[in-house]
């Protein structure tokens, strides 16, 4: 499969229809696969809770493609520890984040798309922690407002 400007338009345009304004596109044949890839296409508002991923640990990473992303590290506590913006043109590629860290991601430009890779395989009720002091994705206005404040606090 390659990745080129022809798939990242049809992504783009399948993100901007999610109600979620992003869209994932799966490299890897199945959720049992022990190597996911895939390519995550954000649009700005796009709210993504604050979680980790431990019990069992993955590594994941993201490689900026287009766009701009903000990624987002906190304690436990839900304190900013780091955050780190991948932007090509300022050659920041990408970031890879340990098992047990609490992250979110926040695109700041249209049509941010990366290429993520993370351990599989994939079992929803295990893969991610969401984070308890951030507003879940069904907290519309509390999520919108929250994501508001870390882009206050990064930029």
């Amino acid at each position: 499969m390659i990745i080129d400007d022809k798939l990242l338009e049809i992504l783009n345009d399948q993100s901007l229809k999610s109600p979620r304004n992003r869209i994932n596109f799966n490299f890897h044949p199945s959720d049992d696969d022990l190597m996911h890839r895939m390519i995550n296409v954000i649009q700005p508002g796009s709210y993504v809770q604050p979680h980790k991923h431990e019990k069992p640990d993955k590594h994941e990473a993201f490689i900026i493609l287009k766009g701009r992303l903000l990624v987002v590290l906190f304690d436990d506590m839900g304190n900013i520890s780091q955050y780190h913006i991948l932007d090509r043109k300022t050659n920041t590629f990408g970031i890879e984040i340990k098992p047990g860290t609490f992250h979110t991601i926040i695109a700041l430009e249209p049509n941010t798309s990366v290429y993520e890779v993370k351990h599989g395989p994939y079992d929803v009720r295990n893969d991610k922690v969401f984070a308890l002091w951030a507003p879940s994705e069904d907290q519309v206005e509390k999520a919108i407002a929250y994501q508001k404040k870390l882009l206050k606090k990064a930029l």
